[in-house]
């Protein structure tokens, strides 16, 4: 069985866990009810519009 010769260093080690730790930026589209930028699959907070029909009542 294969055993390593030195310990791995601390900083080895993290570099090599935070490399698939990246933070990605949250997926936008645009409301075509109003045209305003809100996540996917969710509710319109300017207009209340999800998938073509009121589902809340704004101002």
């Amino acid at each position: 069985m294969a055993v390593p010769k030195r310990k791995t260093g601390r900083a080895v080690t993290h570099s090599r866990r935070s490399a698939n730790s990246k933070l990605k930026p949250a997926p936008r589209s645009v409301c075509p009810q109003c045209g305003a930028v809100k996540l996917p699959h969710y509710v319109c907070g300017n207009c209340g519009y999800y998938k073509g029909r009121e589902v809340i009542v704004t101002k």
